[in-house]
């Protein structure tokens, strides 16, 4: 018996790496899944092949699990309500769904072509939010249908959101975006019975192993644990789809190896109220006492 026995679940991007990690634990914990993959290259280029999703789905069955293939691209906004339909007229019902679809296209921003912006953000932010969107219209309507709703949302976002990586503006505005909507969809579909929360992974996958951090990715010898194993971030994805984690909604975790993080969101750190306008000099004068205003640090 495992803590997703009868649940259904949707990965996105679950051809390979985390997704195919994801999708694997689920399956282990009893759930069916509808195994979503484009299956082109990393960036995003070549042609798509199904493959990468029919290998998973073969993997699961051959484990003794049920599992479908959706080779969908989560930027089409109509094919990702195809994705949601399958999922319940294969299995009759959808529980989860976990956002994980993704590519890479880095580029300094004066180097950075339009072409290059508008993929990045059509996968990871549209993509997401078009899963998300009939996802959550299908478990609405079950709701006002009087039918028990324990709907879940994973989104995957990174620290790239938090610290604002170099060479990515496209990647980290999509993944900061991503997390807004993560709590958007928190607030907005709590008295349904739907959470919504993101993980943000530090693992080793194509995608990893293309930036200039590859070496923080590096594997290590067999006898040794792999902190950087994208099973590591899987179980975390799991507990946050069951019925055991109802009361955690609105929240961003991380996970590196063995290590568990919670990140709060953007609060006020210190501030200073004179109760009336401000003058440009007074500005000068008291801004730098609200701390450290130069480069933030980057601290993991």
């Amino acid at each position: 018996m495992g803590i997703l026995d009868g649940k259904v679940a949707i990965v996105t991007g679950a051809g390979a790496g985390l997704g195919r990690s994801h999708a694997l634990a689920l399956a282990e914990e009893g759930a069916k899944l509808v195994i979503n993959d484009l299956g082109t290259e990393w960036d995003g280029s070549g042609n798509a092949s199904a493959g990468p999703a029919d290998n998973v789905v073969k993997e699961i069955a051959d484990a003794g699990g049920e599992a479908i293939a959706s080779y969908a691209s989560v930027a089409d906004f109509q094919g990702t309500k195809q994705m949601i339909d399958d999922a319940v007229a294969k299995f009759g019902r959808l529980d989860i769904v976990v956002n994980n679809a993704g590519i890479l296209r880095d580029k300094m921003t004066f180097n950075m072509a339009e072409e290059e912006w508008d993929l990045v953000i059509a996968v990871h932010l549209k993509g997401t939010f078009n899963v998300g969107k009939w996802a959550i219209t299908y478990w609405r309507e079950q709701a006002k249908a009087g039918n028990q709703i324990n709907g879940r949302i994973i989104n995957t976002i990174s620290h790239a959101a938090i610290i604002g990586s170099p060479g990515q503006p496209n990647y980290s505005s999509a993944k900061g975006g991503t997390a807004v909507l993560t709590a958007v969809w928190a607030r907005e579909m709590e008295k349904y019975g739907i959470t919504s929360n993101a993980v943000c992974p530090m693992a080793r996958t194509r995608m990893t192993v293309q930036t200039d951090k590859y070496g923080m990715f590096a594997e290590v010898p067999e006898d040794q644990f792999d902190g950087m194993a994208p099973e590591n971030i899987s179980p975390l994805v799991a507990y946050l789809a069951s019925d055991q984690a109802q009361d955690i909604t609105g929240h961003i975790f991380s996970i590196r190896g063995g290590n568990l993080e919670l990140f709060t969101s953007w609060q006020v750190a210190k501030k200073i109220d004179i109760e009336r306008k401000w003058t440009v000099g007074e500005l000068h004068d008291q801004i730098r006492t609200l701390g450290d205003l130069g480069m933030p640090a980057i601290v993991f």
